[in-house]
């Protein structure tokens, strides 16, 4: 069951208080009887697993190529390999 943080608008106090979903929200301070309020802070999300990273939802690279360097470096040996045979066969 969750918890929630309350605090009152007419004297400041605060507290927690383990509710259900179902359960409707306090109202009532138990200090003063003033108008309560839900405290809203940061949220504790741990992602584990894959599919949580900016690089998870990239294309592979096909084996073999290990990224922008070995595909310049295959790229200007390709001229080199097609400017070979041309003379060869004159």
């Amino acid at each position: 069951m969750p918890t929630y943080a309350y605090a009152c608008k007419t004297c400041g106090h605060r507290f927690d208080a383990v509710q259900s979903f179902a359960d409707p929200s306090l109202t009532v301070c138990p200090e003063c009887g003033g108008e309560l309020r839900k405290q809203y802070g940061s949220i504790g999300v741990t992602f584990n697993g894959s599919g949580f990273y900016r690089t998870d939802s990239r294309k592979t690279p096909p084996s073999g190529d290990s990224g922008s360097g070995a595909a310049a470096s295959s790229t200007s040996s390709k001229p080199e390999t097609k400017a070979s045979p041309a003379p060869a066969g004159s």
